[in-house]
């Protein structure tokens, strides 16, 4: 298994554990259009990761991108039902080279936060 260029993780930290199974997309910002374009979707693995999760075909180009994660999903399997603030969470970066680009993403009922990791 190889490292897909961009990856993430999700951290519940209202519970200290990995958030499991959550859908997230990979989008890409048309440059001409001003639309974004859906590239792959894929859920969070046991560990709450993304790692090889892109498909072999897609090759990632400088640009905008957005992980737009499905939150609401989420909550429903730990039966929080609706009772979060955030629904989804986008998450929007560059990639201005041709480096690993690792987003993580530490979320709770009412707040979540991110940086670019390693």
């Amino acid at each position: 298994m190889s490292r897909s260029p961009i990856t993430t993780h999700i951290l519940d930290t209202s519970n200290g554990k990995p958030a499991r199974n959550v859908p997230v997309t990979l989008l890409q910002l048309d440059e001409n259009t001003q639309q974004w374009q859906s590239l792959c979707t894929a859920n969070t693995d046991d560990d709450g990761r993304l790692i090889d999760w892109l498909p072999a075909e897609l090759t990632i180009t400088h640009g905008t991108y957005k992980l737009l994660f499905d939150i609401d999903a989420y909550h429903a399997q730990i039966q929080l039902n609706g009772r979060a603030f955030y629904p989804f969470a986008e998450l929007c970066f560059r990639v201005l080279d041709d480096n690993h680009h690792h987003i993580p993403l530490l979320l709770s009922p009412f707040g979540y936060s991110t940086y670019r990791g390693s």
